[in-house]
């Protein structure tokens, strides 16, 4: 429940100081205060990193315009204490309540609507919604009155030291940090002309001194330690740099292997990152993400977006993916589209569950409407069922003229699971609240870091996800020697499943118990529909039957059920097993056990690939083909002590050979 405080006063605290009003006066030569002679005005969706930050903002336009201000209102969660919601208001807002004094004060106040409302968004940054400009009273930014709020200002200013004051580089800093909404573009609300120009990224890479050195050092060395390390740098036309892509070999390698679904991560510029990051995430057989390629942009636009794109689809030898999955952008939308036309484009549906607290956790009712929008989500099975509880939840909350769903309700076929039964997302796709979805680096960037930092983090992430994959190689090669188990499904897949994608499979095996009542409903030709029920528990522990139906072809040993959990995350469903355990199959049909998964699929990377294919004059191809090659001498050597020795004393005096038919 959300608690309304009517604070009157600024968030500056009163501080002691002698003088009167005239000391107190605003100069442009304030020591500790460098005012903008020319700030811009109040816009929907500017952003701060702070509160304090965004009544700075405030304060200095009204200063420049000739008026006050103050907090009116603010909204604070029950739960927490924590301010979310705020409004600043012109000092002539409302109007005094009436004194009892015999010699009253006069009524200076006009009940003004001039007003700026803010909101926690993401819970770090503070973004105007709401801008109401007009006043009904005259004022002159030439007046020799000073308001509360400005005396604060200039306090706070003395009282910092001279080269910590209130900064204009600072206040610079929040006048081009424009909000983006969910499609990366401006908010309709920003005017044109001199105001727009502010909030314009612009179009060029921003560098700090001694990037530029950084990133031609960090290139050089990756090229020299690995001769297919890809990148490419865009410029304009004065030579200006724009845009940057790299992908190292391993990444190259790794996307011929996993390339049906990938994920383009764009937090960094949704969120508005000092680094501009764009980042290519897949799904490796252990079911972690790998990197397929990262960039740098300059600015938030489709003509970067493109660039991007086609530079990626080089590196990766013109081998698009089948389906694509994005942030919520109309930008990127249009780029996929037209570099990527055959891909299945997909929004992410963590990403947009990630934002229900910043769009609409300032309703009445928010864990309500979170519960019911996540529950429609999730829960249908059927287009009726998602449309009927989709409409439920609107009526009830009273959400009809919210245009972030309306938007969502829109794209549905984009980003909610029921309508997406046919594409395959290789576990990219949540299918339960709990599924979450992390970026490929986070913890390794933050809001402010640099590109020199992220640099210097790069092959630290990179080499802690490799760390990660060979123990999760390790401990897949002796899985099924410890495993004791009944169950026909499990004993099968524990000798070719890699141990992540066991663990979730075996997940599904244990839920067998929890369905019941197996019967068949429908026969039409070959094709036999089962019902089968569950048993599931709610949020508030209550118990839950749910019916699923199931579709099973004998001859050709098919089995679908309605949740499509196969297509989701690439093995079956318990419901599925059940039908399949009901009529009496021990194993798991082999269309239905993905190579992709398997502990040994990297050694089956090196099969089936004839040298006589491989174009002698491509040394990318050469590469390729070695590596594929390779691989599975390296998979048989890590097994063990003596096999490691003696795979490594063949490798040696291959090399050994190589270079003395050089030496020759």
């Amino acid at each position: 429940m959300e608690v309304v405080s009517l604070n009157r006063e600024p968030v500056f605290e009163e501080a002691s100081h002698q003088g009167t009003d005239e000391d107190l006066e605003l100069q442009d030569d304030t020591p500790g205060l460098a005012l903008n002679r020319n700030p811009p005005q109040p816009t929907v969706g500017l952003e701060f990193d702070s509160f304090d930050e965004a009544y700075d903002f405030y304060n200095l336009y009204a200063r420049q315009q000739g008026f006050g201000i103050r907090v009116g209102n603010s909204w604070f969660r029950s739960k927490q204490k924590e301010r979310y919601r705020a409004k600043f208001s012109c000092s002539n807002a409302g109007f005094k309540r009436k004194s009892v004094a015999s010699h009253p004060r006069p009524e200076t106040r006009t009940g003004c609507p001039a007003m700026v409302i803010i909101r926690l968004v993401d819970c770090k940054r503070w973004r105007i919604i709401e801008v109401e400009l007009q006043h009904n009273h005259t004022f002159s930014s030439e007046m020799k009155r000073v308001y509360k709020s400005h005396k604060k200002m200039v306090l706070a200013a003395k009282e910092e030291n001279k080269q910590d004051p209130v900064l204009e580089t600072r206040i610079i800093k929040l006048y081009r940090t424009p909000t983006m909404d969910s499609n990366f573009q401006l908010c309709a609300n920003v005017g044109s002309g001199e105001n727009r120009n502010h909030l314009e990224h612009s179009n060029n890479l921003e560098l700090k001194d001694g990037d530029a050195s950084t990133v031609y050092n960090f290139f050089c060395r990756l090229k020299l330690t690995d001769p297919n390390f890809f990148y490419l740098m865009d410029h304009d036309n004065e030579g200006r740099l724009k845009n940057i892509f790299w992908a190292d070999s391993r990444s190259r390698l790794t996307y011929k292997s996993f390339n049906d679904t990938i994920m383009i991560e764009t937090t960094c510029l949704a969120s508005k990152y000092e680094l501009q990051l764009i980042s290519f995430v897949g799904v490796n057989n252990h079911g972690y993400s790998v990197l397929l390629g990262c960039s740098l942009v300059a600015s938030v636009s489709v003509e970067n977006f493109i660039w991007v794109l086609r530079t990626w689809l080089a590196c990766m030898l013109q081998q698009p993916p089948q389906v694509v999955i994005t942030d919520q952008s109309k930008l990127l939308q249009s780029a996929v589209a037209e570099v990527l036309p055959g891909a299945r484009h997909c929004y992410s549906l963590w990403h947009i569950i990630q934002r229900l607290p910043e769009k609409l956790g300032g309703l009445s009712g928010y864990e309500g409407i979170k519960n019911q929008f996540v529950n429609t989500v999730f829960s249908a099975l059927k287009f009726s069922e998602f449309e009927t509880s989709w409409e439920l939840m609107i009526e009830q909350h009273g959400l009809g003229d919210n245009k972030w769903l309306q938007a969502l309700h829109e794209d549905c076929q984009n980003w909610v699971p029921v309508y997406l039964k046919n594409v395959f997302f290789a576990g990219l796709m949540p299918t339960q609240e709990s599924d979450a979805l992390n970026g490929f680096f986070d913890g390794y960037v933050h809001k402010h870091t640099t590109i020199k930092e992220f640099l210097d983090k790069y092959e630290l992430a990179l080499h802690r996800k490799l760390l990660k994959d060979a123990i999760a190689d390790q401990e897949s090669r002796t899985l099924a020697s410890g495993l004791v188990t009944k169950s026909s499904f499990k004993l099968q897949l524990s000798k070719i499943y890699s141990k992540e994608i066991f663990k979730k499979f075996q997940a599904e095996v244990e839920g067998m118990y929890s369905c019941f009542n197996t019967k068949q409903l429908v026969t039409n030709g070959p094709v036999i529909t089962y019902l089968i029920k569950e048993r599931l528990t709610g949020k508030g522990h209550e118990r839950i039957v749910k019916q699923y139906e199931v579709f099973y072809e004998a001859t050709t040993m098919d089995v679908r059920c309605i949740c499509c959990l196969f297509n989701f995350k690439g093995y079956l469903c318990r419901h599925a097993l059940s039908v399949l355990n009901y009529i009496g199959i021990e194993e798991i049909p082999s269309q239905y056990i993905l190579p992709r998964w398997c502990t040994d699929f990297k050694c089956r990377l090196g099969q089936g690939h004839p040298s006589n294919d491989v174009d002698t004059n491509d040394q990318l191809q050469q590469y390729h083909h070695l590596i594929r090659h390779g691989i599975p001498f390296v998979e048989y050597g890590a097994q063990s002590e003596q096999d490691y020795k003696a795979v490594l004393k063949e490798l040696e005096s291959i090399v050994d050979k190589v270079i003395s038919l050089h030496d020759n």
